[in-house]
């Protein structure tokens, strides 16, 4: 079928719980969530008194209920707020640590996680404590459960590119744990053309490459990522299907969009999940992965949003084994383990007893 759709894969009448069991064990890639946006609400409490701090919600219950945004902007002003927990080497342990165990619940076997340091690094905290605890909890989850986890530096496009220039320089003595550089962001005002330098700069030092685009801007900024910045791949990119030269672009470049469908419809991208571009994206053939972006935010990690989808959308089998496939195709690592993780993605399809799992 035109959308990567077998329907022969999965049996007819195959049981919500043989979904789940087929969508959680399948091997997977996470590419698109923050660090900052997967502290659950009962973790930031903790955090705070940890670090003598006070939030302004009286309790986790009453801080999950203030998960109602009007748009990204809405969004990210609680989300920084939130930021103001993770003071020490500790806590961004913590955080790394909670969400790489809860990611190999999910199947994941490849985890790049975006942090943002400018927002510590503005207010004090050493560069050196954000990023050491990041990289204990990765050493410590590898050891105990398998699941790689990876660091992408994500710069701020609020900031001015001066600012990420000087973030960048900073990383010098970690270049060789960091698997990549991101942006993220308003990205209304903040068009990727705003970065080019930057970009360019992360290239030389050999740094794979991806941005936030086409999530609240238009396909211009994807374009503009694609073309001017010579990013590896695009987050989110859903706007790219308003302009079919660009769409066919990306297919034929085989660039991944890593897409948040839970995200987008929390904030107002999508208008509800059954509406969500997944499937005329997979149509059209683009190389894009599902993701859970910042999931206690907006409802869910990513086998929680893959069943989430796959519910809304129709998804088969054949479809949810597309998007692991691909989530492994975009990833930052080297070819011939690529080919290893899509291998292992064809196992599962091919050993996956349906009816036992009825």
């Amino acid at each position: 079928m035109a959308d990567g759709s077998d329907p022969g894969l999965a049996p007819r009448g195959a049981t919500t719980t043989a979904m789940r069991r087929f969508v959680t064990g399948i091997p997977k890639a996470e590419l698109h969530m923050h660090l900052e946006g997967c502290i659950e609400p009962e973790t930031m409490f903790a955090l705070a008194e940890r670090n003598g701090l006070t939030l302004r919600w009286p309790s986790p219950d009453a801080l999950r209920a203030a998960y109602d945004f009007a748009n990204l902007q809405e969004f990210l002003a609680l989300y920084f707020e939130g930021c103001r927990v993770l003071v020490t080497r500790q806590d961004f342990h913590d955080i790394a640590r909670a969400y790489l165990a809860r990611a190999h619940q999910d199947g994941v076997q490849r985890a790049e996680m975006f942090l943002g340091p400018q927002s510590f690094t503005a207010v004090g905290v050493p560069l050196d404590a954000i990023l050491g605890g990041v990289f204990d909890a990765i050493d410590e989850a590898r050891a105990e459960t398998g699941i790689d986890g990876a660091l992408l530096v994500s710069a701020h496009r609020h900031r001015s590119e001066a600012d990420a220039l000087a973030l960048l320089d900073s990383l010098g003595p970690w270049l060789d744990r960091i698997a990549g550089i991101g942006m993220g962001g308003a990205e209304i005002g903040n068009p990727p053309s705003k970065f080019s330098t930057f970009f360019a700069a992360s290239r030389a030092l050999g740094l794979r490459t991806t941005i936030h685009a086409g999530e609240e801007g238009p396909a211009d900024f994807v374009r503009q990522a694609l073309d001017l910045l010579r990013v590896d791949r695009i987050d989110h990119g859903n706007a790219c299907l308003d302009d079919a030269g660009l769409t066919r672009d990306l297919a034929a470049r085989g660039i991944g969009l890593t897409v948040c469908p839970l995200s987008n419809v929390r904030l107002r991208v999508s208008p509800s999940l059954a509406e969500h571009p997944l499937r005329r994206m997979l149509g059209a053939g683009l190389n894009i992965s599902v993701h859970s972006d910042d999931p206690p935010y907006f409802g869910g990690y990513v086998g929680d949003t893959i069943l989430a989808c796959q519910g809304a959308l129709g998804l088969t089998a054949d479809h949810i084994a597309t998007l692991a496939r691909n989530s492994f195709a975009a990833a930052f690592l080297p070819a011939d383990r690529i080919a290893r993780e899509i291998a292992a993605v064809d196992a599962w399809c091919a050993e996956f007893d349906w009816q036992a799992e009825q």
